[in-house]
């Protein structure tokens, strides 16, 4: 089941072209990533599929247009800082959203224990971290049982041990099976925390898919000799290594995952080619990142 179809979203500003044909299809249970670089159409695209923002061409239909009207209701959101009351404490200020939502107050307990704020349940908003308010924030979002949850760069301004807390709820809001939309620059955080991602750039989709499909199962190989020359021969040869570029002294090559390092270092060896460097690591997406955006 879609829970979320766009065909051909366009928005501008005046001259500025925001959004461009963007065509999305976010399936139940996704755990979906946009990633771009920031003024991409990232918070764009929340706000006119949330109904914050109008779009001046194409359409979106939320859960193939089961609750009509009513979508809004099924969909948990953070798209700015934090706003609490700040004199009331955790659980009151909780109360109030279930009170804008009309749903009970049964889940406080379970949801403060799931972002770690039960021991600060009493607490005034004001005493919080930036990082506590974020986490609370992220509870705020499950009161009334969404089945779909989106964040807009859910870590923005926090500091290493915030954006690690953010990240490991995230986690496993994600492990429960629930849909998630994230907005994010991060390109770790997507990577760590997505099953899927959109990739786009001034408003344009350039790549769309599982993380594993966008994030190809290459290997990196770094390799070096006395005799680089020979080496790129050797390396050139061999039918499963893809690319070869020089890079910080070395030859750095994208290879088929199936490659066995230590048969590329024996085989140079047999063919008198003495390695004094040879580093595999798995593509980042990161690099598939940067390779996808760089022309665009």
């Amino acid at each position: 089941m879609s829970v979320l179809v766009t065909k051909g979203l366009r928005k501008t500003y005046g001259k500025l072209v925001a959004l461009e044909g963007l065509d999305l299809d976010i399936k139940a249970g996704n755990v979906y990533g946009l990633l771009g670089p920031n003024g991409s159409g990232k918070t764009t695209t929340l706000g006119i599929i949330l109904g914050i923002l109008s779009q001046d061409g194409g359409t979106y239909e939320w859960f193939d247009g089961k609750y009509g009207k009513k979508a809004r209701m099924k969909i948990g959101s953070i798209l700015e800082t934090p706003n609490f009351y700040p004199y009331l404490n955790a659980v009151e200020n909780l109360k109030i959203v279930a009170r804008i939502k009309n749903v009970g107050y049964d889940q406080f307990d379970e949801l403060l224990e799931l972002v770690d704020l039960a021991h600060r349940k009493r607490s005034k908003f004001k005493t919080f971290s930036l990082g506590m308010k974020q986490r609370l924030a992220i509870a705020a979002t499950l009161v009334g049982h969404p089945e779909v949850l989106i964040f807009d760069e859910p870590t923005n301004g926090l500091d290493p041990q915030g954006i690690a807390e953010v990240r490991n709820i995230l986690k496993r809001i994600a492990d429960s099976g629930r849909t998630v939309l994230m907005a994010s620059h991060i390109l770790d955080e997507v990577e760590k925390i997505c099953s899927h991602v959109a990739i786009i750039k001034r408003g344009k989709l350039l790549a769309t898919g599982p993380v594993g499909a966008i994030l190809s199962n290459d290997m990196l190989l770094e390799v070096g000799s006395t005799d680089m020359e020979a080496l790129k021969a050797f390396l050139q040869s061999n039918p499963m290594i893809k690319t070869i570029n020089p890079l910080n002294g070395f030859l750095e090559c994208i290879v088929d995952e199936s490659l066995s390092v230590s048969e590329i270092n024996e085989k140079a060896f047999t063919s008198g080619i003495v390695l004094n460097h040879l580093v595999s690591r798995k593509r980042r997406l990161e690099e598939e990142f940067l390779e996808i955006t760089q022309d665009a």
